[in-house]
């Protein structure tokens, strides 16, 4: 057999495969054996067929599955002793003019390959590493939903200036039907919630979302629209009202800072605060990690040129999946895949070059570190090495789950990587501000 690259370009290359009848004979000529007890050809008894007739009605399909097998397994050798780094997997071309039965069968397989690239982690950029603060305002906002949430919920028949108003958002169009809880404060123009007054559970009350909140995004908590969809977003919506409380605040005492926080953690309303100011911005820097992650990935894609196999892979994207795709749906995929794409080849080469790798030990740390904080959350502040390491040991015999895990894994160390080799601007912001940089506004 002969096997020879052809290069197209840098990124597309064909492999030419050149089988002759020496390849594949023994292996056909044992399978024609094999097959001489078991053949049945009319007049003659089972077994006692000749063996040309067995040739003549078998030989054509036994040598077209022996034939396919030596290709597959010699394309296979070859792509590894080549150590071609593909993108997708060899696609067979199509010759209207093969034969099988011509003395040397010619197998051409379309290959596209993994695109050598220079990466720059220290270009010059303009990224912001952002410190987003819990202000004031936010803190306050938080003391008032904690006495409300633990505080006494008294059902009123109709709606008055202080309700909490339990309802449902639906606007069939935008398929808006989101249930929440509002209440005067709620509203960008005060006289909105006037609307409500006098309302009983049961009625209807109609709104419209342009310039309905302070901020457009809170559309998107408040509704569930998409942040594709939030600005100028001009229509009706109607809440139908389930539920009216008011509500009877919890008092600022002991016994809700422990419900809260566990016994002597907090002890006043100043430690409350500063309780509060401590977890909103480890909240927050984990959402300003996960922006600056994004913006270096985005920075990155669009600073590193390289060519793809578009045109492979987009006729590759029609032959893997159980639901075959057609050419067009092919070019909406691979539009839709081409940006992960890249930056999936720029993280492998970022890690290459960085020699970023990730050991069982890092797994190992880094789900123990997820098991505790878990558990905090539930309770549970100071459980045993013994109790952490036996959930961690049945985490990582799940293999799914060691797959999820590593991924989170790279994402953190390329983060330490970027924020080192970016060398990103540092900028402090409130929540509100972090929240407009965010969306680009």
């Amino acid at each position: 057999m002969d096997i020879k690259r052809v290069a197209i370009d840098a990124v597309n290359e064909t492999i030419v495969m050149t089988v002759v009848h020496m390849d594949y004979k023994g292996q056909v000529a044992k399978r024609i054996n094999e097959k001489m007890p078991l053949a049945t050809v009319k007049g003659f008894r089972k077994g006692a067929v000749p063996k040309d007739l067995v040739e003549k009605q078998y030989g054509k399909g036994i040598k077209q599955e022996e034939v396919q097998k030596v290709v597959d397994l010699a394309l296979e050798r070859f792509v590894q002793s080549e150590r071609l780094n593909l993108l997708g997997t060899p696609l067979a071309k199509v010759n209207e003019d093969f034969s099988w039965d011509a003395e040397e069968l010619v197998f051409e397989y379309e290959i596209g390959l993994v695109p050598n690239f220079t990466l720059d982690l220290d270009a010059k950029n303009d990224i912001v590493k952002y410190v987003v603060t819990a202000d004031a305002k936010l803190i306050e906002g938080q003391v008032e939903r904690i006495q409300k949430q633990f505080g006494k919920a008294i059902p009123q028949e109709v709606v008055a200036a202080d309700s909490d108003v339990t309802g449902t958002f639906t606007n069939e169009e935008k398929g808006i039907n989101n249930a929440t809880t509002i209440a005067a404060d709620l509203f960008k123009d005060k006289a909105t919630f006037d609307l409500f007054i006098g309302k009983k559970a049961g009625d209807v009350v109609t709104v419209n979302t342009k310039g309905l909140f302070e901020d457009d995004h809170q559309l998107m908590d408040v509704m569930k629209v998409s942040h594709d969809d939030v600005h100028g977003l001009d229509v009706d919506v109607n809440f139908t009202i389930e539920a009216i409380n008011t509500a009877e605040l919890a008092e600022l005492n002991q016994e809700l800072f422990d419900k809260l926080f566990g016994a002597g953690t907090v002890s006043s309303l100043e430690e409350l605060k500063a309780k509060i100011k401590e977890d909103a911005e480890t909240q927050f820097a984990q959402q300003a990690d996960q922006k600056l992650l994004g913006d270096v990935t985005e920075f990155l894609i669009e600073s590193t040129k390289f060519d793809l196999p578009s045109e492979f892979l987009k006729k590759w994207l029609q032959t893997v999946g159980e639901k075959k795709l057609s050419p067009e749906e092919a070019e909406v995929e691979y539009a839709r895949s081409e940006k992960g794409l890249r930056f999936q080849l720029i993280e492998g080469r970022a890690m290459a070059q960085s020699d970023i790798k990730i050991t069982f030990e890092d797994l190992k740390t880094f789900t123990t570190k997820n098991i505790r904080q878990q558990m905090a959350q539930f309770g549970q502040t100071n459980p045993t090495d013994e109790e952490v390491q036996g959930i961690v040991a049945r985490v990582l015999s799940n293999q799914d789950e060691v797959k999820r895990l590593s991924d989170q894994v790279v994402a953190e160390k390329l983060l330490e990587l970027f924020k080192e080799k970016a060398n990103p601007t540092t900028k402090e912001v409130t929540y509100d501000e972090f929240i407009a940089a965010s969306y680009g506004e």
